[in-house]
């Protein structure tokens, strides 16, 4: 019986050729990238259009947004300005860099300096496909509960910055946030964490402070962390 694993070490292999490539035409053009992971529900579009509207005096901003079907999300950042892609996945529960390598040509690269790239609600897939970006993030929920990086280590242990959206609800919720944070640091030692709420904005500048950083110590051509 012919085994599936070389066929999936192919499709990966082929994805991270193209996921060079598409950091090679960001950096080309001058644009930090970040790739926004999360459950659904759990605040992604909520924290973008937050920040496109805290950053947009000073940062010049496009999006991709990721989406099973249905441009709802894609059309709550286009409202804030931003110039935006959509892609429907058709189904598939992730983006990858052949989709995120369709979208580019579609955006003004050349007029941006950040691109946030909105993935498909899942903690699982995402995690193996690489588009080509600089930085990947992950927003957790108060609500999903907090054994999340216990549940999903491939997830939690690949970002770079991790969110803790809905702090605003902590105290009608069950969660622990040391818990939380131990599993978080065991995965990933020294991970960003931003608790904070998109509803309220408590926690919000923390978040910003750390892009606007991450923007300015862009070197473009700089190969960084493979995302």
């Amino acid at each position: 019986m012919t085994t599936k694993v070389p066929i999936v070490e192919n499709i990966l292999s082929a994805n991270e050729q193209l996921a060079v490539s598409n950091r090679a035409r960001l950096d080309a053009a001058g644009v930090f990238a970040i790739n926004v992971m999360a459950s659904p529900g759990a605040g992604k579009t909520s924290l973008i259009t937050r920040t496109i509207e805290a950053l947009r005096e000073t940062h010049r901003i496009g999006a991709v947004d990721g989406d099973i079907a249905t441009t709802l999300d894609a059309d709550r950042i286009a409202a804030f300005g931003a110039p935006t892609v959509q892609i429907n996945t058709g189904g598939a529960c992730h983006l990858d860099a052949v989709m995120l390598q369709g979208a580019l040509p579609q955006l003004p690269l050349e007029e941006l300096d950040l691109l946030i790239v909105e993935n498909v609600g899942n903690l699982v897939c995402p995690a193996s496909f690489k588009l080509g970006v600089h930085r990947s993030v992950l927003i957790a929920s108060v609500p999903e509960g907090d054994d999340k990086p216990y549940k999903y280590p491939v997830m939690y242990r690949g970002v770079d910055g991790l969110v803790l959206n809905k702090m605003d609800v902590l105290d009608a919720f069950d969660f622990d946030v040391d818990y939380f944070r131990q599993g978080v640091e065991a995965l990933n030692p020294g991970l960003a964490f931003f608790p904070l709420s998109c509803k309220t904005g408590e926690g919000l500048e923390g978040w910003l402070n750390w892009l606007r950083n991450e923007v300015q110590d862009h070197v473009p051509g700089n190969p960084g962390k493979d995302r």
